[in-house]
């Protein structure tokens, strides 16, 4: 995902889009910013899964404001962190279709030999473990609910 980061930086340097270059440099510092702390704790470097979710988080950040604008009624701020979240969303991995995560559910069920809805939170904690990064973990757990149900 660094490489993608780096590229699309590159890509908005050259096309001259200021807000994407704003954006891209804000994830890139971000990033820096959780390489240096990976380093100093001894981990190494940030996986793609940890990138992810500096991503999500970045995002999570920008929905807030842009929904406080928007009540406060700054339409064109609102639009402003809109484009950002566009931006960030780009760099994200492709979300997972519902038949994947259904899948992806009945798969860690039959691993697991899960029988009832006891078993949801086990179930749950291999999903993390294998699809953490790839998968929505809200929607699938209600998948899971579902299967054990």
């Amino acid at each position: 995902m660094r490489d993608q980061i780096a590229d699309a930086l590159q890509a908005a340097m050259a096309s001259g889009d200021k807000r994407r270059i704003a954006t891209l440099r804000l994830v890139a510092a971000a990033l820096k910013d959780k390489e240096i702390a990976y380093r100093e704790a001894g981990k190494g470097r940030p996986e793609d899964a940890d990138i992810a979710s500096l991503l999500q988080c970045m995002l999570r950040h920008r929905e807030a404001a842009e929904t406080k604008l928007r009540e406060e009624g700054r339409v064109d701020e609102a639009a402003a962190e809109r484009e950002i979240m566009d931006v960030i969303r780009s760099l994200m991995p492709a979300p997972v279709s519902t038949g994947e995560i259904e899948a992806a559910c009945r798969q860690i069920v039959s691993d697991t030999g899960s029988k009832g809805l006891r078993d949801v939170g086990r179930c749950m904690n291999a999903l993390k473990e294998r699809y953490q990064d790839k998968l929505n973990l809200i929607e699938a757990g209600s998948v899971m609910r579902g299967l054990l149900s």
